[in-house]
């Protein structure tokens, strides 16, 4: 059975190509077929054609993240990193952290000037705000729970970087409004650039990236990390003051991690640990809204938002405090998430006014700056699912695109603490736990999540936002355990977000204006953000049919095998 819910053709080109008729499919329910849900319809369908050629939910989501790095260059990446959770249908759990690193040279105070003061704009823009990449490694690693052979993956990504594919309205108004951006860290042409603006419906063609992903399909692994793309590479970072050498990407190493598992209200959440804070806040806040009965008030109203606002509040104190590499840190996972530490934490939560910061944490001003990531949900017919949030960091990364090699570069320096108590692009505060060190991972807010009920996959979640993610990934799991809502509405429905530092509630546009002013009136700061979040849902009913939800606040798509 296939029933297609919403489906819409966005436009047909003219234009003789291969990639011109784009498919945006918002939700499809299924039964004994795969699904891949991603922000890009054209990525999602590479994902669906490997599921239909035999491959399994390992072979989809490598095949969806290499096209994704060609139709989704703002966030889809070779040249950053990403985590993968993956839960199998014979019960096995595991996690891939192929987060980058810092490069050997880096040091702890590489971004402060001579007074002392630290400099975000090279923390977050140009050569040296790139960390080692992770990606190609972590897709390499993904392989020994996959059936079909590298080579086979990456070609739907190679005929869409060689034969172009048509642009969105989306992708066209991005990349004219950071032309100059990319022209400022970008002295060579890139494919990015053109003398007129981009439109929709104009082809983009990656000849230079196609013959780096035709590299990796001949030589391996090797043929990113040794060779002519790593000379490449290395050469991008001496045209300025990049600091990343061949001996870093030859010793990148991918890590698999135990995943972070814990039970809410009879389902198991598997989520990512560190460096990943996203699995930590997720069992933290979730513990925490369950003192008061959550499932009690209704969704979004004043009540349940304030419990939510409030254990998001105090999650992120610890975050601050206590997250980072645990390779270099006294890792406190399981007194964090204990339910001793949580429930002394929630003693000064009350229902009469909102809780200072400052009784959770030492307060110190921030901006708040635009976020950008990309996450793939994948189930398969026969029960694998694996979900993956990979990301450039900031739009486009640092803006550097490898001359020769077509691909842009990270800018995931900026998620260190660059100096203890000054807030990164999103805002969020670090202290000495991810203080920069010669290849130390950066701490992360991806929180790619799969939940099962007795035992199968129930769920499969995630989404983008740099520090919105883990408040986003909490809200859809509430929005279905507790508030009983469909995939459909808990992708949909208005989110908010609350990181304890700003003392701001961020509230999406079309919040119910009645909640937000209940707020206020308990002592709430309020701000109205354009977004939150670009959620990718897949939830598994009792009878096995798959509700596959792409969210609908960007050209996020599902495709079906």
């Amino acid at each position: 059975m296939k029933k297609i819910i919403i489906s819409f053709i966005l436009f047909t080109s003219t234009v003789s190509a291969q990639y011109t008729d784009i498919n945006i499919l918002k939700e499809v329910k299924v039964k004994n077929k795969g699904v891949v849900v991603s922000a890009h319809p054209l990525a999602s369908e590479a994902g669906a054609k490997i599921l239909k050629m035999g491959g399994n939910a390992y072979d989809a989501i490598v095949a969806t993240q290499y096209a994704l790095a060609v139709v989704y260059p703002q966030a889809g990446n070779i040249g950053g990193g990403g985590f993968l959770v993956g839960v199998k249908n014979n019960g096995e759990k595991f996690t891939l952290d192929y987060r980058e690193t810092a490069p050997s040279r880096a040091s702890h105070d590489m971004y402060l000037d001579k007074t002392g003061k630290a400099d975000t704009d090279l923390s977050q823009n140009g050569r040296l705000a790139v960390g080692v990449p992770g990606s190609i490694a972590g897709f390499f690693a993904t392989l020994k729970h996959c059936r079909l052979p590298m080579e086979q993956l990456i070609q739907p990504a190679i005929d869409l970087a060689e034969k172009g594919f048509a642009i969105t309205r989306q992708e066209a108004d991005l990349l004219n409004a950071n032309k100059e951006k990319f022209e400022r860290h970008n002295k060579t042409g890139i494919a990015f650039v053109k003398n007129i603006p981009w439109k929709t419906g104009d082809l983009l063609i990656q000849k230079e990236l196609a013959e780096t992903l035709k590299r990796i399909q001949k030589s391996g692994q090797k043929g990113f990390y040794e060779g002519k793309t790593a000379e490449l590479l290395v050469a991008e970072m001496k045209k300025g003051n990049g600091i990343i050498t061949s001996e870093d990407l030859i010793n990148y190493k991918v890590i698999e991690r135990k995943a972070l598992d814990f039970d809410y209200k009879g389902n198991q959440i598997v989520s990512m640990p560190l460096p990943s804070s996203g699995g930590i806040l997720l069992a933290q806040m979730l513990k925490m809204a369950s003192y008061e009965n959550l499932e009690k008030y209704q969704q979004n109203s004043t009540k349940a938002v304030q419990i939510m606002v409030e254990a998001e509040r105090r999650a992120y104190a610890d975050r601050a405090e206590y997250m980072g590499d645990p390779a270099f840190i006294q890792d406190k996972t399981s007194y964090l998430i204990s339910d001793e530490y949580l429930k002394n934490r929630w003693k000064n939560f009350s229902f009469s006014k909102a809780t200072p910061s400052a009784e959770v944490g030492k307060i110190i001003k921030q901006p708040k700056e635009s976020t950008e990531t990309t996450h793939i949900s994948v189930i398969d017919k026969d029960g694998n699912a694996a979900a993956v949030t990979t990301t450039l960091n900031g739009l486009y990364g640092s803006k550097v695109v490898v001359s020769g090699a077509g691909f842009f570069l990270n800018n995931e320096m900026d998620d260190f603490s660059i100096k203890p108590g000054v807030p990164n692009m999103f805002g969020a505060v670090g202290g000495e736990a991810n203080s920069i060190q010669p290849n130390k991972r950066m701490l992360s807010s991806m929180t790619p999540t799969i939940i099962l009920k007795n035992g199968k996959p129930y769920m499969v979640v995630g989404t983008p936002g740099g520090t919105t993610i883990p408040t986003s990934v909490y809200q859809s799991i509430v929005n279905v355990v507790d508030f009983k809502l469909s995939a459909n509405l808990s992708v949909n429905a208005p989110k908010f977000h609350h990181q304890w530092l700003p003392e701001t509630v961020a509230f999406e546009k079309n919040f119910p204006e009645s909640t937000i002013n209940d707020m206020e009136k308990l002592g709430y700061k309020a701000e109205k953000w354009g977004q939150i979040g670009r959620t990718e849902m897949i939830m598994i009913d009792d009878e096995g049919n798959i509700h596959a939800v792409a969210d609908g606040r960007g050209d996020d798509s599902v495709a079906v095998e």
